[in-house]
């Protein structure tokens, strides 16, 4: 078992909900990345997932956009990104990394030498917004190769065929996808989409962990019900931005991220 099998597992027997923050890495500074992350895993994050800045962020939203093109000319290319979670890991030998962005910077490297350097540093799976799972065979066996997972999507569109495909290749958790649209798009119906959650969950073999329009305690704690986690996004980038010094960085990020662990943590049996 990687981190993030060995992370689950352990919340799955203390009976809580995962709490997954997103940032965009290198912003709002390069150097504020690191003590970002470490004021995060303080303040209850039990996974972080790390946007790697790229240039045409589609699926993301104008918050997340505008952190990726920031990111980006402060020289934020996937080198940097390697090189922050290997400076994570000299604190933090536990806290499962995952990195989230698009499937062009690991062609460009090849997805041999990725999954490598990716393990190497200290990252422990790979969710690529534009990866089809029909294309994504022979990503998957050179990922699987290092003990990289690779992070598959599942939407309310999602087919029963291609959710059955979904199930069967997950591996880490499978990403729901709360709305079809963007990220930070105030859109979410957390009825609708707790039961397509709750569905998926009998058939998949990892845990379901739910993402899009979530921005606050309330929101995190309606689709922590019926997911076995969260992730926060665009709340968390927007609450970031303009902090680039370090220090005031991870101040906030405590201070955004330790209410939504509370609410998480009400949600626990007895």
């Amino acid at each position: 078992m990687n981190r993030i099998d060995t992370r689950f597992a352990r919340l799955r027997a203390d009976g809580r909900k995962a709490l997954v923050p997103f940032m965009t890495a290198g912003d709002p500074s390069l150097e504020a990345l690191v003590p970002v992350m470490h004021a995060l895993v303080d303040a209850g994050a039990d996974l972080i997932e790390l946007g790697v800045p790229f240039s045409d962020p589609m699926a993301d939203g104008p918050t997340i956009q505008r952190s990726s093109e920031r990111a980006l000319e402060r020289g934020a290319g996937l080198s940097y990104v390697f090189e922050s979670v290997r400076g994570f890991r000299q604190r933090d030998d536990d806290t499962p990394v995952v990195l989230m962005g698009y499937l062009n910077p690991v062609e460009i490297r090849g997805a041999e030498r990725f999954a490598r350097e990716a393990v190497d540093a200290g990252v422990d799976g790979v969710l690529l917004v534009d990866l089809p799972p029909e294309e994504a065979d022979g990503f998957r066996d050179a990922f699987s190769a290092h003990g990289l997972a690779l992070i598959l999507l599942a939407a309310p569109t999602t087919s029963d065929a291609r959710m059955a495909r979904l199930c069967a290749n997950a591996s880490g958790y499978l990403y729901y996808v709360s709305y079809a649209g963007v990220t930070g798009a105030d859109r979410l119906d957390t009825g609708v989409a707790g039961n397509r959650m709750q569905e998926i969950r009998t058939h998949s073999p990892v845990p379901v962990v739910a993402g899009f329009g979530i921005k606050d305690a309330a929101s995190a704690a309606a689709m922590a019900r019926q997911a076995d986690g969260v992730v926060v996004g665009s709340a968390l980038v927007a609450a970031l931005d303009g902090a680039t010094d370090p220090d005031d960085a991870a101040a906030r990020a405590r201070t955004f991220l330790a209410p939504l662990r509370a609410a998480l943590d009400a949600l626990r049996p007895g």
